[in-house]
């Protein structure tokens, strides 16, 4: 009772300003990107009551801080500029100068461990590393921490391109902005806030996710084990389990080099759930919460690994689900461009394949069709059979460019891989339309088309002979089936031999035409 008495009193004398002087969240600092063409929010906190003014390029903007201290402006939209300029927040008593100030294209890139790959993990991009010298490419990268509750700040800064700094980059999220800024010629920021090993539900809001029944249950199941969380049990565990690891590693060095293998892993302190980084909506309070706001042209996604096993709520769910809470928070239908998961593992040598990675990648073909403003890039060419964190990360952040210079800046171009568009039975064949052929539909290897599948009712798949009959056509038959009813292509999690593209090169979805049981090849 003395220590609270003491506390209380302690606070009582700090002074009134000691928690409310002018302050900023830290992505709006020096070197920061702009978006062009919108209205632009600022906000930050100082004493409640208190008049702020913001300047930049000409423009002054008087606002007040509401019974919280927080106050909020907005500029009106600017034209893009690669010319530093300074933008000035200024109270009676404090006066926050930002430089470097650019105004371009500003694009949000999240998700798990294959955005969070980095430039300086791929020795091919070495000398890319080395000569980078790119000031209108501009990254803030956020910090990897967890919260219970929705924060309003995150550390980090903002980045010039150079030899120093794009080895930390997103190699999907540089490629990405590289080729933006070839093409456009103007400033480029990324905000990249991603974590890996991460499923969607952590970086969707639990208020979101209590909308739809399935995760509901994920969200009711992570509060109820917070709630019976104890921190000294979790501490008696983790020492046992440190105490048998010590045993462990000190017999792990004791081995030879050529016996020992790997390391064991040494544990750490359990958290309480909600402070778990994988737990519903943790990483949205503390990784996304804090940009909400923040001017954006659209969102880059590559994420999907950690959802893509039995018993999952199906990815055509959750995703748009994430993207709808997105959208309504930033109160903006921004541009949502996602990844297809790469091909990986082994490849499958028989038809019939039941693997959840082909079936995810499918879901996520699907949103294209439900959820406007979105696009997808395919690479199921590009994965690697023994790393589910494949090297090429050149093409995949340039595939998703071509969506974006297509739909956010007007360019004319083929702009997808070809995507399933219908199917009809024909004469004992299935004939397949697809959208973005470009000038025509092609094989990659000018051989004959592979990973077609074809059944009859009995659900059996048997590998099928595909022949492109038209610019935009595939006919898929095989002898083995009488009467079919359904195709399937590039059904694996590693479809070895998938070649059908378009006229740009670009692969053709995984897509199936059945509506049979995702764990079973008999039909409903």
């Amino acid at each position: 009772m003395m220590r609270l008495t003491s506390l209380f009193f302690f606070l009582l004398c700090l002074p009134a300003t000691a928690n409310a002087e002018l302050k900023l969240p830290a992505f709006f600092s020096d070197h920061m990107v702009l978006q062009q063409g919108k209205p632009l929010s600022v906000w930050g906190w100082a004493d409640p009551g208190n008049q702020v003014e913001l300047k930049f390029k000409g423009d002054s903007i008087q606002t007040e801080t509401n019974a919280q201290g927080r106050w909020t402006a907005t500029l009106p939209p600017q034209e893009a500029s690669s010319i530093g300029t300074e933008l000035t927040i200024q109270t009676v008593d404090k006066t926050i100068v930002i430089t470097d100030v650019l105004v371009g294209e500003v694009w949000f890139a999240s998700g798990q461990s294959n955005m969070v790959f980095s430039m300086n993990r791929v020795p091919d991009y070495q000398t890319i590393i080395e000569s980078a010298n790119e000031p209108s490419i501009r990254f803030f990268n956020a910090s990897q921490v967890t919260a219970v509750k929705p924060q309003t700040d995150i550390e980090g800064k903002w980045q010039l391109t150079t030899p120093s700094s794009i080895g930390s980059f997103s190699a999907v999220a540089y490629f990405f902005a590289k080729k933006l800024h070839e093409e456009l010629d103007l400033p480029i920021g990324i905000i990249k806030s991603a974590w890996g090993g991460k499923p969607v539900e952590t970086f969707t809001s639990r208020t979101a996710l209590s909308t739809l029944s399935p995760t509901k249950r994920l969200v009711e199941a992570a509060v109820s084990a917070d709630a019976n969380f104890d921190p000294k049990r979790a501490k008696i565990a983790y020492e046992a389990r440190l105490a048998k690891w010590k045993i462990a590693d000190e017999a792990w060095k004791k081995k030879s080099a050529d016996t020992r293998g790997r390391r064991p892993r040494k544990p750490q302190l359990g958290k309480r759930p909600l402070e778990t980084e994988g737990q519903p909506g943790v990483l949205f309070n503390a990784m996304i919460n804090p940009f909400v706001g923040y001017t954006l042209q659209g969102a880059i996604w590559y994420q999907g690994e950690a959802n893509a096993k039995p018993g999952a709520v199906p990815y055509d769910q959750t995703l748009p689900l994430l993207i709808r809470d997105w959208r309504h928070r930033w109160k903006d239908d921004f541009s949502f461009y996602f990844v297809q998961l790469a091909n990986f593992r082994q490849p499958s040598p028989d038809p019939g394949n039941n693997d959840p990675w082909p079936l995810l990648q499918d879901r996520m073909r699907r949103i294209l069709e439900t959820t406007a403003g979105t696009g997808m890039a395919v690479i199921n060419d590009i994965g690697e059979a023994n790393d589910i964190h494949p090297k090429n990360k050149h093409d995949v952040g340039r595939r998703l460019a071509l969506w974006a210079l297509a739909k956010d800046y007007n360019q004319k171009r083929v702009y997808s891989g070809p995507l399933f568009q219908e199917a009809k039975i024909k004469n004992g064949s299935i004939e397949v339309r697809f959208s973005h052929a470009g000038k025509g539909l092609k094989a990659r290897d000018h051989q004959p088309l592979r990973r077609f599948e074809i059944a009859s009712e009995d659900g059996v798949w048997k590998w099928a002979k595909a022949e492109i009959i038209a610019p935009d056509t595939v006919s898929i038959s095989s002898d083995e089936v009488d009467r079919p009813v359904a195709v399937r292509y590039a059904w694996a999690a590693n479809p070895a031999g998938a070649n059908l593209v378009n006229s740009e090169g670009l692969p053709t979805s995984v897509f199936r035409t059945d509506d049979w049981e995702d764990v079973s090849p008999t039909p409903r």
